[in-house]
């Protein structure tokens, strides 16, 4: 983008901008106050122009009402990313971290029109069939497991970002994708890896749901998998095609779930236990109060105009990226005047449009569902610090807490929920269509041991998260 930028824009004293070029989203200094940089890219009207990460230069926009004018007219701003010119003229660095977040992919967040009206019915198809109960049971399962590992501690201390928020959507996700222990480890080790910035992450995800992809067209079940695999055979007799779509499917419902699911989590747990929370409010307040005021997704959503357009007083360039930023359109000044005679559901977190999060109301359950499991298993729960003086990810894409320090009683946790194999099933209808072979040996039951590590050396594979978890489950 060849307008300068705005001196208005500069932080005063920020050490995260550089001197004649755009404010730098992205460092600790970004974490520790977002919103005192939103502020300063307002004073431009309703986006600024950003670095979102060293040498990748967007149009953010921060206005609530511009925001939703993007996201509701994806014919004049389409999300197909591989019109990005910096990309296609060989500006973005390779190594950026912005690629794995904007790149193109084949699914329905990057696609538009028919394809992507094609590519979304399948997945709210999909989805459409989760059984809600279920849902609930394997939260309360996942919650039970992962407290019971640190409410006996007897210090009474435990870091809820790492040993609950965290695991507790992989864990759930794992399930309601119908993984088995051993790859259900491997899709873990590489969505969390994609998150830590790992190297080989991306392959160990892409091996780990390409085995599983696989084995549910031999062995279909009641799970997410299996079903997209339904929904996506009716689109097209190429099973190679229909295998990738839902490869890259499960990416982003995997990779766009867990993490905004952990973050919503922990800040909503963090809100209701802080010294400003109401005593009376209910769970679903804080979860409410989260995804306003700390959107866990927080700037995303790449648009790329077809023409030249005016916002405000800046000038948008066809194909030059223009994010939304959901954190800041939630705490939008103008909007906020008017926040008590709007829909409590009115916030962006989960998007707009037609590109709007299909699989908001799960989510929101396993997050209700999340926070309360915790308060109830350890009633006289406190934070360690202040809700102030928690710590954020210095990270532009997502607002989630990087830790999230806790104190208690010591006591021991026993399973209050359906064990995993008697939980009702994921899903709440059958696959026609999909039937396994008679010869078929049954699934795995195994913890990990035995499975070659990613070298292909033949090592046992050490049991991750995901079987330790079943095993649990199992009471072995």
């Amino acid at each position: 983008m060849s307008q300068p930028t705005d001196p208005r824009l500069i932080p005063p004293g920020c050490p995260a901008h550089t001197q004649g070029g755009n404010t730098q989203l992205y460092g600790t200094d970004f974490a520790a106050n977002p919103e005192a940089y939103y502020a300063h890219l307002r004073q431009a009207g309703p986006s600024a122009p950003v670095d979102i990460a060293p040498g990748v230069e967007v149009e953010l926009v921060t206005s609530y009402d511009a925001a939703l004018h993007i996201l509701q007219n994806p014919a004049t701003f389409p999300r197909d990313a591989r019109r990005w010119n910096a990309l296609n003229e060989g500006r973005v660095p390779a190594d950026s971290p912005a690629l794995p977040m904007m790149a193109w992919r084949r699914n329905a967040l990057f696609a538009d029109g028919a394809d992507h009206a094609k590519l979304r019915q399948a997945v709210t198809a999909a989805l459409a069939t989760v059984d809600e109960r279920a849902l609930i049971r394997q939260t309360q399962a996942s919650a039970d497991y992962l407290i019971s590992g640190f409410s006996s501690d007897r210090h009474g201390r435990a870091e809820l970002m790492a040993e609950y928020a965290g695991p507790l959507p992989l864990l759930v996700f794992s399930h309601l994708f119908g993984c088995p222990p051993e790859i259900g480890d491997r899709v873990i080790t590489g969505i969390s890896g994609i998150f830590e910035g790992a190297a080989g992450a991306d392959q160990i995800l892409g091996r780990a749901l390409a085995e599983l992809i696989s084995l549910k067209h031999r062995r279909p079940g009641d799970d997410l998998t299996t079903e997209l695999i339904r929904q996506h055979t009716l689109l097209t007799s190429d099973r190679a095609e229909a295998d990738e779509a839902v490869l890259q499917q499960l990416v982003t419902l995997l990779s766009g779930g867990t993490a905004p699911l952990a973050a919503a989590i922990g800040t909503s747990a963090a809100l209701y236990l802080g010294e400003d929370w109401p005593t009376g409010l209910p769970v679903e307040d804080a979860v409410s109060q989260a995804l306003w005021s700390y959107a866990p997704i927080a700037n995303y959503a790449g648009h790329y105009p077809t023409v030249d357009i005016e916002l405000g007083e800046r000038r948008l360039r066809a194909g030059d990226p223009v994010l939304i930023s959901f954190a800041a359109a939630n705490t939008d000044p103008r909007l906020t005047e008017h926040r008590a005679q709007l829909n409590s559901k009115a916030h962006l977190a989960f998007g707009a449009g037609p590109h709007a999060c299909p699989a908001k109301d799960p989510a929101l359950l396993i997050a209700v569902t999340a926070v309360e499991c915790l308060l109830n298993r350890l009633p006289d729960l406190e934070l360690d610090r202040p809700f102030s003086a928690l710590d954020w990810v210095p990270s532009p894409w997502s607002r989630a807490l990087s830790g999230l320090p806790v104190r208690f009683s010591p006591r021991a946790v026993s399973t209050a929920s359906a064990p995993y194999e008697s939980a009702a099933p994921a899903v709440s209808r059958p696959t026609p269509g999909l039937q396994p072979p008679a010869a078929e040996p049954a699934a795995s039951a195994s913890t990990g041991a035995g499975v070659d590590d990613e070298s292909g050396q033949g090592k046992k594979r050490k049991a991750g998260l995901f079987s330790r978890f079943v095993a649990w489950t199992r009471g072995e």
